[in-house]
């Protein structure tokens, strides 16, 4: 009898969904991935991270900071210098997001005037009797 892949105990579904949705959600957030292609050049001290990430308030690039680091995706590197000096940089495991989120920034800027027409078409529908009705609220 050959193996095949349900002989090889894994999480149910419902886990499984659980788990994706956590890593989907970290790196899905608002910020995340901006502060990954800001780090994708080489290390940066927080006060650039703020300068270079636009909108970010210094609570949540914190926050977000903190948890990048806590995933493994960024690693702190703190200086013994006065002020000290703390450095952030990708890790390994960080750098592998590096080639989905330049697909995804790409197909963004390709499809950005598609979504605002969409948009637009839903938001502001036409008398066209061959236009999509709204779903109901």
């Amino acid at each position: 009898m050959s193996a095949t892949h349900t002989d090889v105990p894994v999480d149910g579904p419902a886990e499984q969904d659980c788990s994706i949705r956590d890593v989907l959600d970290r790196v899905g957030d608002k910020w995340s991935a901006l502060i990954v292609l800001r780090l994708s050049d080489g290390p940066r001290r927080f006060s650039e991270l703020h300068r270079e990430v636009d909108g970010i308030s210094q609570r949540m690039l914190t926050l977000t900071l903190r948890a990048l680091e806590r995933d493994g995706l960024l690693s702190r590197t703190v200086y013994p210098t006065v002020p000290p000096r703390v450095d952030y940089e990708l890790t390994d495991l960080g750098r592998t997001l590096l080639t989905p989120i330049a697909a995804l920034r790409e197909w963004a800027v390709a499809h950005r005037d598609d979504i605002r027409r969409a948009r637009a078409r839903h938001d502001h529908p036409t008398s066209d009797p061959h236009a999509s009705p709204a779903p109901a609220s």
